[in-house]
């Protein structure tokens, strides 16, 4: 197969299935990695693709920007509350919990039913419906993001690395198997990164618009928190034993 002929095959074969490793197309088009490497850099620096680590995704799946919670609200809200009711249900008595800043995170409080549990929070909303329900929540420092009402900043980071969580429940902007759990602004990557790794059981809270997407910042690798969404999951995604699809 001609260079250019491979080239025009590997873009449809990402606009086909949104997001890809360089391992998938090593093996479709029975090619070395660096030749894979080679033409993922040639059709990124055409404008074509987005490479990302370990792959590629389609123009149509880059996330590059953050939306207001006054936007989020209303969004997928069915699947929100689906997710965030089978969310509550993992919080067992005594737990230390880690709740993200987000328009899910915030439906996991409604329905929570242990007792005796700790909260520690960078969203100043979950921290008031927390109190007002009788938990005891520590709110993290740092400094407040408008538009996702999220504490970020060394501040909230030096907070969170205090603790080890039992379970923490986090967004994500995007997810793909190659670039793992994104999101557009450094900082709150941080923060996420953070939470992640001072938990004993992270969960990735997303709808299944969140698939095969990606966005500028990696703050987890896919295989690094289990997933819990709703509807209808890509193929590709169907065999993972880590997504709870409810």
């Amino acid at each position: 197969m001609l260079a250019e002929e491979r080239k025009a095959k590997i873009l449809d074969y990402i606009n086909s299935n949104k997001a890809v490793t360089a391992t998938e197309l090593m093996a479709e088009f029975d090619a070395s990695e660096a030749t894979i490497r080679r033409d993922l850099n040639e059709l990124d620096q055409k404008g074509l693709i987005s490479k990302v680590y370990g792959g590629a995704v389609s123009l149509e799946n880059q996330i590059n920007k953050d939306y207001n919670i006054s936007e989020r609200e209303d969004v997928n809200q069915d699947d929100k509350i689906t997710i965030a009711r089978y969310a509550a249900s993992l919080i067992q008595v005594n737990d230390m919990v880690y709740l993200d800043a987000g328009t899910t995170t915030s439906h996991i409080i409604d329905y929570i039913e242990a007792k005796n549990i700790t909260f520690v929070t960078n969203a100043i909303m979950h921290a008031k419906k927390l109190s007002v329900r009788g938990y005891r929540v520590y709110l993290t420092g740092g400094y407040l993001k408008n538009s996702t009402e999220a504490l970020v900043g060394s501040d909230c980071y030096e907070c969170i690395s205090r603790y080890q969580f039992s379970i923490s429940f986090l967004g994500t902007n995007a997810v793909n198997h190659a670039n793992g759990f994104t999101t557009p602004d450094p900082e709150e990557a941080k923060i996420k990164e953070c939470a992640i790794a001072h938990s004993n059981s992270p969960y990735i809270l997303c709808d299944s618009s969140k698939f095969s997407k990606t966005s500028l910042v990696q703050f987890s690798k896919f295989e690094d928190a289990c997933i819990i969404t709703t509807g209808t999951i890509p193929k590709s995604y169907q065999n993972d034993t880590s997504i709870i699809v409810i």
